[in-house]
């Protein structure tokens, strides 16, 4: 019965988060909760809420503002994404945007005493969001014969429920592990595939004077999805796809009493993950920054910044005749090139993000925020140079936060 619920509720909140290459690194969104995103998904060594902290270590669980007592976070991020594919077949050339509105990713999360020196946290929240919609729009989706229409669909989502303990060794050093119930769905056209899987967190994090530093590892998290395509044979296949082995490290300095500096690093196994592996994604690092600012009045103001170099890597020059092996299907070069680089776009690599909060009482807090990733640009052509597949991806979202704290 526990286990229907929780599938239960994660088909609700995938069910009104429809993504459309979400701002993220590669396909995992660079933050969880207002506080987190607006300093650029910075938040390993002090992240301001319960969903942050479980979502970048599990560790500070046992270290934050949300200490000694119990805080409970609801919060949504608005996404508005614009992509556009272009396809050249020698003097042809077809254009098309994805076809996909603003949609809503609900986060919730809380954290809470079980004694002095062990707390619970739980999460639930969108953490990997990509696809497009260019059905009907008139782009030439079979390469192989010039002139055909037809229409490219991609969906991938992942959801996580999080549940998290937190130990607090000394009142400097605090370790943590969240476990990690998954629940996904893929769509390449032929209908939803959905399925659960299972991974794991671990944190830690020190505390000296001013500054901290921490640490998390997460394990690769894998999710079978079952007849979601047939790759041109005829039978619907098996694909598995499988979230990265994660390692980040961060480092916070309180400047003064109202102002809070921080830097992080993570480092995304996507060469080693199935999936994406087939689909030669290269390992990416990303570097994120922060800053806040919390007058004694209760203003929060925040500014941030992430890069992370995409981590699709282009083929040029490549052979349209030949084909490739994707997990036991042969699929042609042109077919296997148009679902890289036109079906999964991961390609947002410069984000900016501001917030700002207020603390009505001393209970209850809001907080706002939004986002920028610039437009980046990808394009690949075969050796002949006759086709040339491009995709263009700018993205904006907005947050919105609720905090309540209870002693």
């Amino acid at each position: 019965m526990a286990k229907k619920a929780v599938l239960a509720a994660a088909a609700l909140l995938l069910s009104i988060s429809s993504p459309e290459a979400w701002a993220t690194n590669g396909d995992t969104l660079i933050g969880v909760a207002p506080a987190s995103r607006a300093m650029g998904g910075a938040g390993v060594a002090a992240p301001q809420d319960a969903i942050s902290a479980i979502f970048a270590n599990p560790a500070a669980v046992c270290m934050g503002p949300y200490c000694p007592g119990t805080e409970v976070v609801f919060a949504s991020t608005i996404y508005n994404p614009s992509v556009k594919a272009t396809v050249t077949m020698g003097p042809q050339v077809v254009s098309a945007k994805s076809d996909m509105r603003p949609f809503i990713i609900p986060a919730v999360g809380m954290v809470t005493p079980i004694s002095d020196r062990f707390r619970f946290g739980l999460g639930m929240f969108g953490i990997t969001g990509m696809g497009v919609d260019y059905r009907n729009k008139g782009i030439d989706l079979n390469p192989g014969s010039p002139g055909a229409e037809g229409d490219i669909y991609t969906q991938l989502q992942i959801l996580k429920f999080a549940p998290n303990i937190a130990f607090l060794v000394t009142p400097n050093f605090s370790i943590g592990s969240s476990l990690h119930l998954l629940y996904g769905s893929l769509d390449l056209g032929e209908g939803t595939s959905h399925n659960y899987g299972i991974g794991e967190q671990l944190g830690a994090i020190y505390r000296m004077g001013p500054c901290s530093i921490g640490a998390s590892y997460t394990s690769a998290e894998k999710l079978s999805h079952e007849r979601v395509s047939d790759f041109g044979s005829g039978e619907k296949k098996e694909l598995e796809m499988e979230s990265p082995r994660t390692a980040s490290a961060g480092i916070a300095w309180h400047a003064t009493e109202d102002l809070l500096l921080e830097a992080d690093a993570k480092w995304l196994n996507w060469s080693d993950a199935d999936g994406y592996r087939e689909f030669d994604w290269k390992d990416q690092w990303v570097y994120a920054l922060g800053m806040q600012y919390k007058d004694p009045d209760g203003l929060t103001l925040r500014l941030g910044y992430n890069y992370g170099k995409n981590p699709v890597r282009l083929h040029k020059n490549f052979d349209l005749m030949g084909t490739t092996q994707i997990q036991g299907a042969t699929v042609s070069n042109a077919a296997y090139e148009y679902l890289r680089i036109i079906g999964f776009p991961a390609i947002a690599e410069h984000h900016f993000s501001f917030g700002v909060g207020y603390q009505f009482t001393g209970s209850f807090e809001a907080h706002l925020g939004g986002m920028c990733a610039l437009s980046n640009h990808v394009s690949e052509s075969d050796a002949s140079g006759t086709y040339t597949f491009s995709s263009k991806v700018r993205e904006t979202s907005y947050d919105i936060g609720l905090i309540w704290h209870f002693m």
